[in-house]
């Protein structure tokens, strides 16, 4: 897991020093001090100083200011932050839990910059579901390096894009329906569970599921 060193770790400190230690700005200061076991924290930390704008009660006009001037963090690592934490949250929520962190070592705990390619992997519309699947393996499950993930990535798109154009097509149209079919299987789910429209669009949409299948 690459280590990652802030613009003055005194500095972090003598901040530290002058901040309640039971204060969420106390607790940002420390995760960035030990950033390499606790950024899945720094960064859901930073994720609530950005949106709730705490940064100004702080006395820092932007969130660029603070990161930068606080924690010694660049704006792009800080926006890199805030978007893996985001992904986190709503594709794999099981790793905020504090005990999946607390109960690993760090070289267990996959790495920003992994989980970041790999949520660049989700948003790729040319990979299809057992793509993202095996990327998947090799971040959260095998803690690959980020180059390493990154360097498969760029290999298997440029795989893609050098298909048959025929080839191409209908690859893209297979992950295409397959996008479509786990977002319809989704609402069903939803629908069944929280009722909140009536039966018939439910009875509607498993058809809708079962002609769209048909076409695998």
């Amino acid at each position: 897991m690459d280590r990652y060193k802030t613009k003055s770790l005194g500095a972090i400190e003598e901040k530290m020093a002058n901040v309640d230690e039971g204060s969420l700005r106390y607790k940002i200061l420390s995760s960035a001090k030990s950033f390499k076991t606790s950024w899945i924290d720094l960064g859901q930390s930073l994720y609530s100083v950005w949106k709730d704008k705490l940064f100004k009660d702080w006395g820092f006009l932007t969130f660029d200011a603070y990161t930068s001037k606080e924690i010694g963090i660049r704006k792009n690592t800080a926006l890199k932050l805030l978007k893996t934490y985001y992904f986190l949250e709503k594709e794999e929520p099981h790793l905020l839990d504090k005990g999946y962190v607390n109960t690993r070592d760090a070289s267990e705990v996959p790495s920003y910059e992994a989980v970041d390619v790999l949520r660049l992997a989700k948003k790729k519309q040319t990979l299809d579901e057992d793509d993202y699947k095996r990327f998947r393996r090799d971040v959260l499950e095998k803690g690959k390096d980020a180059r390493e993930v990154k360097k498969d990535l760029t290999v298997l798109m440029r795989q893609r894009e050098e298909l048959e154009p025929e080839e191409a097509r209908k690859k893209k149209r297979e992950t295409t329906i397959k996008r479509l079919l786990t977002t319809l299987r989704s609402l069903k789910t939803e629908i069944e569970v929280t009722k909140v429209l009536p039966s018939d669009i439910l009875k509607q949409t498993k058809i809708l599921i079962d002609r769209i299948e048909a076409e695998i």
